[in-house]
């Protein structure tokens, strides 16, 4: 099987890179998607962080065996390497699969190389070499600055809260208070030093180690402004109570969600489920629901289905 001209994927990461990166200087951002599996030969997610590339092979059905599939892989990085001006060992080449729970956030090495990247004037610390994910979702770019925009004064609840990127985000906009919630000690101690990278970090800023589907049962103690819920698709996790999928069980958390809002409060509520659909009907009557999905994809992703997020006012 003869494998693909190359030269295709040095000729697309040149063009985006220049044309990406012009505008991710003007909006004082060192970490942006160059290339997502723009021509069919090569389906890969290729990430920019500041000198670096995270590169997520997307799982496929492909017709080279495995000694051409070395070839074509080394190829790969041989071509990001000198197209983007990039050490060849500052590529951090994955393969991705689809993930169920906390398995996206598991370890898949022990280098740990960390970097500290830059966005919109907050800083964040990635790991690019131990995990299928950095640390920083970059496509909710915008609904961190939503969420920012909106939390002058305001108690912020967030929850599923992997590395805290939302939180800081909350802080940064003057929030009086953020709860953050994960099952993970190793994610929630990561958002603390987010928190600290950032100087915003006090006895206002609470970070609770539990499962949030179970947490979401029990009665509210305190309510709050504005919540963010960005649960993952699925979980079978062993820490949880019970199963999860988030096209069964998003009604659940949403109408769990408004009952612990003030009034006039707001829930972001977004899903990377590609297949997902929103049941209206089940959803608290008195809530009013906006699609803000076209909003909040950042400019640097084409693929405008990369997530689905509302805004819930109550």
């Amino acid at each position: 099987m003869p494998l693909p001209d190359f030269q295709m994927l040095a000729n697309r990461l040149h063009k985006m890179h220049r044309h990406i990166g012009k505008w991710a200087r003007r909006q004082g951002i060192t970490c942006y998607r160059i290339y997502d599996a723009d021509i069919p030969e090569f389906p890969l997610a290729i990430d920019w962080y500041e000198g670096s590339l995270h590169v997520a092979e997307y799982e496929r059905d492909h017709p080279l065996d495995e000694e051409e599939y070395q070839i074509w892989r080394a190829g790969c990085r041989q071509i990001m390497a000198e197209t983007l001006e990039v050490a060849p060992e500052q590529v951090w080449f994955k393969s991705r699969s689809r993930q169920k729970g906390a398995a996206q956030y598991e370890k898949v090495a022990t280098r740990s190389h960390e970097v500290i990247v830059h966005e919109d004037g907050l800083q964040f610390k990635v790991n690019l070499s131990d995990y299928l994910d950095t640390g920083l979702f970059l496509d909710h770019r915008q609904t961190r600055k939503m969420v920012r925009q909106l939390s002058k004064g305001k108690s912020v609840l967030n929850l599923f809260a992997y590395t805290g990127s939302f939180t800081v985000y909350a802080a940064a906009g003057g929030a009086a208070a953020t709860t953050t919630l994960d099952m993970s000690a190793t994610y929630l101690q990561w958002a603390e030093e987010n928190l600290k990278i950032n100087e915003l970090n006090g006895s206002q800023h609470r970070f609770i180690q539990t499962d949030v589907t179970a947490w979401l049962l029990n009665e509210p103690i305190e309510k709050f402004d504005l919540i963010v819920l960005d649960p993952p698709t699925f979980s079978n996790s062993k820490r949880m109570r019970h199963d999860f999928d988030i096209q069964r069980d998003h009604t659940y958390l949403i109408n769990r969600c408004l009952h612990r809002l003030h009034p006039g409060g707001t829930l972001f509520f977004s899903t990377n489920f590609r297949k997902f659909k929103l049941d209206t009907e089940r959803i608290w009557g008195g809530a009013r629901i906006t699609d803000i999905s076209n909003k909040t994809v950042p400019e640097d992703f084409r693929n405008k289905k990369i997530h689905y997020c509302f805004q819930i006012d109550v």
